[in-house]
Formats: structure tokens, sequence, C-alpha cells
């Protein structure tokens, strides 16, 4: 049995039954964006907690650092958009990303706010029963016990300085 190999399989432009809809270079573009815009707005942030040394850290080190990685990974990204042909399309997953890094914005806002029980109750309670699917009573056990364990293991267990409400 031979097989021709003179003319090479057809690829398609659609995704396949299972397979997730594809975006194209703008929405790389976009993808590459966000990314940068992050990191730079953390670098923006961090140049006001002071960078310190390596050998005696200030706190805007390592936000620093993690900032200079996102907006070289977003840049990279961004460049790659124009040829890659792996982009997918924007989706309702997508919208669940969204509302998972703006919960963790406002997760850090209201930590130095109102301190830490009240906002990781909430933020676990929306990933798990919002994002997650969970029941309501999954979400309240678990949402209460992991931050009562954080709240064990961190503030009483290890005394990390956290702003808290309980005991403090």
């Amino acid at each position: 049995m031979t097989v021709d190999q003179s003319a090479p399989a057809e690829v398609s432009e659609q995704p396949d039954e299972d397979g997730p809809l594809r975006g194209g270079p703008v929405l790389g573009a976009v993808a590459g964006a966000i990314p940068v815009a992050l990191g730079l707005a953390t670098l923006w942030y961090a140049r006001g907690l002071g960078f310190g040394r390596l050998g005696d850290p200030g706190p805007g080190l390592w936000p620093s650092i993690v900032a200079v990685l996102l907006v070289f990974a977003g840049a990279v990204i961004a460049a790659r958009a124009r040829v890659a042909r792996d982009t997918e399309a924007f989706t309702r997953g997508t919208a669940a990303v969204v509302i998972g890094a703006a919960s963790l914005a406002v997760y850090t806002y209201l930590f130095e706010l109102v301190g830490f029980e009240i906002p990781t109750v909430l933020l676990l309670a929306l990933w798990l029963r919002f994002l997650g699917g969970e029941s309501w009573r999954v979400t309240a056990v678990i949402s209460v016990l992991a931050t009562a364990g954080a709240y064990a293991l961190f503030i009483i267990g290890l005394g990390v300085p956290l702003p808290h409400l309980i005991g403090g």
C-alpha cells in the first residue's frame, strides 16, 4: 500500500468539534497588552515602596521583579501575535479569569481596610460558589475552614503581623 505524499493535508481554519474557537492576531495583541499594562502599573506603585538592596530588600523589590517579568512576557506574547496560529478567542471562560483577577484586586484593598478574615472568606466564597460552581454548603464550610486554617498558620503559628479583626 502506498501513501500519496504529493498533496499536503488540508488544514482547517475552523476549530475541531470540541476544540476552542480561534482568536486571531488582534486578540493575541490584546492578550499581550494586558500583562504589559499590569506590569507597568505595578512598577509605578512599587517605586514608592522602595527597592532596598538584595541583602536588605525593600517592600517594592519583589513586586518590581514580578512586574518586569509580566512586561517581558506580555511583550513577547504581543510580538508573536502576528504569526501565532494558536490564539484562542475570548469566551465565557475569559470572563471568569477577569472576575478572578478583579476580585484579587478588591481583596487586596479590603485586606488593608478591614483585615484578613472577612475579605478572605468573601474571596473564597466568590471563587468557590460563582467561579467553581460549588454548593452553598460546600462553599460556606471550605471558606470558613480555609480562612481559619490560614489564620492559625500565619497569625498564631508563624506570628505574621497581618491586619486582622479577631484577637487584634
